[in-house]
């Protein structure tokens, strides 16, 4: 297929960009980089098909450009910082909900204009979900039930754009809510600084004096590949026919903030100091109920063990 991957420059976007192309797609990477810089799979692999179009996804006349002659969609850009959403409520509903909104009506007209049927996959978020008291939480929750913090209110309304979609035998979607990507990506990068595989490292390498820890750091969290998170896209697209309209949580590894620190001490042989702050009222445990991806689309996560994850992401960081 030929696939829009918009974010295509970002931690997940680039390695959903490496899985495609591994498996023969041709990819039209969308950003807003104005650098004329050629995408990391390019450099690392030329046999890969990679074309870098420039835009940004809440302008319709420059989405209609990105979707022409495509046969699937992999929207991934967005704005994600969970406690910066609260500060720039305006800022962050514009690219995530009318973003979206924008690249679902061009590709919807794409299949149109075509005839043909065009593949979309939603890169969602477990923030989605709020703090429900069902672990792990399936994707059958009903999310009118639970509160979310402002991210999450963006990621819902995302989510109601691209499954509202007309069902006209020409537009497929699936959702995947991803709860945290981690490990290394493309170029080796090993995610946002602000989470918590990154804070650790940077502590560790000596960077950072140490790690603070909201709360006694015994919260868990599901982390999951990002790798895997790519290949769970690229098993998306296949999945996403005609008429079809699907949520798949993508997760795997359930670790608490201590289980981090402790395995970046394991892994990278040096001290993490942590000093711990006062609670922020951070949910005891948010995991993923992964049964519907493995049974539907056959996927299941290559990286299984949070010492691997952390490994990847060490050797990335430390490469020469």
């Amino acid at each position: 297929m030929r696939v829009l991957v918009t974010g295509a420059f970002g931690y997940v976007g680039s390695a959903v960009v490496g899985a495609l192309t591994a498996e023969g797609h041709e990819v039209r990477a969308l950003t807003t980089r104005r650098d004329g810089a050629p995408h990391p799979v390019s450099v690392a692999s030329p046999s890969g098909a990679v074309e870098v179009v420039h835009g940004d996804v809440r302008d319709p006349e420059a989405m209609r450009q990105a979707v022409t002659g495509v046969d699937g969609v992999c929207h991934l850009a967005a704005l994600t910082r969970v406690r910066e959403a609260a500060e720039r409520a305006a800022e962050y509903r514009d690219v995530n909900e009318i973003g979206t909104a924008t690249v679902v009506a061009a590709a919807a007209a794409e299949a149109a204009r075509s005839g043909r049927a065009v593949r979309f996959a939603l890169a969602s978020s477990g923030a989605v979900y709020g703090a429900p008291s069902v672990q792990p939480i399936p994707e059958s929750l009903d999310l009118a039930l639970t509160d979310t913090h402002a991210y999450g209110v963006t990621k819902r309304a995302a989510e109601r754009v691209v499954l509202d979609a007309p069902l006209d035998g020409r537009f497929g979607a699936v959702v995947l809510r991803v709860f945290n990507a981690a490990g290394a990506s493309v170029g080796g990068r090993i995610g946002d600084v602000e989470t918590i595989l990154p804070k650790a490292m940077a502590v560790a390498a000596g960077s950072q004096p140490c790690l603070t820890v909201n709360g006694d750091g015994t919260a868990v969290r599901d982390f999951v590949h990002v790798h895997d998170v790519a290949r769970a896209f690229a098993a998306a697209l296949a999945y996403a026919r005609p008429d079809r309209r699907t949520v798949l949580n993508v997760g795997a590894v359930g670790a608490s903030v201590l289980d981090i620190v402790d395995a970046v001490r394991t892994v990278s042989g040096h001290p993490v100091p942590v000093e711990h702050r006062p609670s922020r009222g951070e949910v005891p445990i948010l995991l993923a109920d992964t049964r519907r991806i493995r049974d539907e689309l056959g996927w299941s996560p290559t990286y299984d063990e949070l010492e691997a994850i952390v490994a990847d992401a060490w050797l990335a960081k430390n490469r020469d």
